[in-house]
């Protein structure tokens, strides 16, 4: 609880890297399943028998690799937006405002064509009021419903986030001070449109309920802008 927020930010952003690194050294290790290996096997005079039936490189998104257990056509993505925090601007005259950046990494897989997860670190930025600032920041876990619709598709996520929260103030402003951390609820809704067979744009809302000193839960909001790589 009292462990500095420097400490807590790097090992989320340490464990997504990690993830990338690991998705991408398995699919360049894996060998190559394509036709070029049943003609080199018929020009060597071998039998191709018992050779795996090719049917062309597999597309994106058709049992690609993820590390989100039980599922497959894994993903990676950032997003970077503005937060709005519900909290007051304390007594004093002091300035208040949500000017501060966003910004969410993540990484995801689908179980169905429609249901998938998603594990990520949220960083909230700042609010500054009463002669300080409130920060939040945590990890994220969420279940995925998309729906195709051509290029473009619609998705909603609901689940729940570690949060850790710090807020400094002056003693004049009457805001409580201190850090407070727990699970509580998340829900978000957006829409992505393809680029390409591996990469995607999005446009996402979300909400995250947090625990700050003095006034308890508060809700945060998060409009952002987005890519996202198929693995």
């Amino acid at each position: 609880m009292n462990r500095s927020l420097s400490s807590y930010k790097t090992w989320p952003l340490a464990a997504v890297a990690m993830a990338v690194a690991c998705s991408v050294s398995a699919q360049t290790s894996a060998p190559a399943n394509d036709g070029s290996t049943t003609v080199l096997a018929q020009a060597a005079g071998g039998s191709t028998s018992g050779a795996v039936p090719t049917t062309g490189p597999r597309m994106p998104g058709e049992g690609g690799y993820s590390i989100i257990p039980y599922s497959t056509q894994g993903y990676v993505g950032i997003n970077v937006g503005r937060p709005d925090y519900d909290l007051g601007c304390g007594a004093g005259g002091f300035s208040c405002s949500d000017s501060s950046t966003s910004f969410n990494l993540y990484t995801g897989g689908m179980f169905t064509q429609y249901l998938g997860a998603e594990l990520g670190y949220v960083n909230l930025g700042k609010m500054r009021r009463g002669g300080g600032a409130s920060k939040a920041h945590g990890i994220n876990v969420s279940l995925v419903g998309r729906v195709p619709l051509g290029a473009f598709n619609v998705f909603g996520k609901l689940g729940t986030t570690y949060s850790r929260t710090e807020v400094t103030a002056s003693p004049l402003s009457g805001i409580a001070t201190g850090r407070e951390s727990g699970w509580a609820p998340t829900y978000g809704a957006g829409v992505g449109y393809d680029l390409t067979p591996r990469s995607s744009i999005v446009l996402e809302w979300n909400r995250y309920d947090m625990r700050f000193a003095g006034v308890g839960k508060q809700e945060v909001t998060t409009t952002s802008l987005g890519y996202v790589h198929r693995f």
